[in-house]
């Protein structure tokens, strides 16, 4: 005869597992604003920002942002990795240059 399954216990320990999902989520988010210096706004710029890139359909301002994202974790990476890892990329031929994508229309 096998076992009777303890759903009461097995549903908290998906419940815990949401919650330990969602403080490490909260706790990654917190620390790529402290990061990318988007920490440096307000409150109000910051969630303004983040509600014009959500509310943005442009797929050409999309990949722009999503490659910018790619270029700042490469350029974390490069920093941290020792000399003969780094990629041979310098920052100058990089497109984009300190100007943000954004800096555009804003939000279409």
């Amino acid at each position: 005869m096998r076992k009777p399954r303890d759903y009461d216990t097995e549903l908290k320990a998906l419940e815990d597992k949401a919650r330990e999902l969602k403080t490490r989520k909260v706790q990654q988010l917190g620390e790529l604003v402290i990061a990318t210096g988007a920490d440096q706004l307000s409150t109000d710029e910051l969630a303004g920002a983040l509600v014009a890139i959500a509310e943005t359909k442009d797929t050409a301002k999309r990949e722009a942002w999503a490659k910018r994202g790619v270029m700042f974790f490469e350029s974390r990476s490069r920093r941290t990795a020792p000399e003969s890892q780094r990629n041979p990329r310098s920052a100058a031929a990089q497109p984009g240059g300190p100007q943000s994508p954004a800096s555009g229309t804003g939000s279409q």
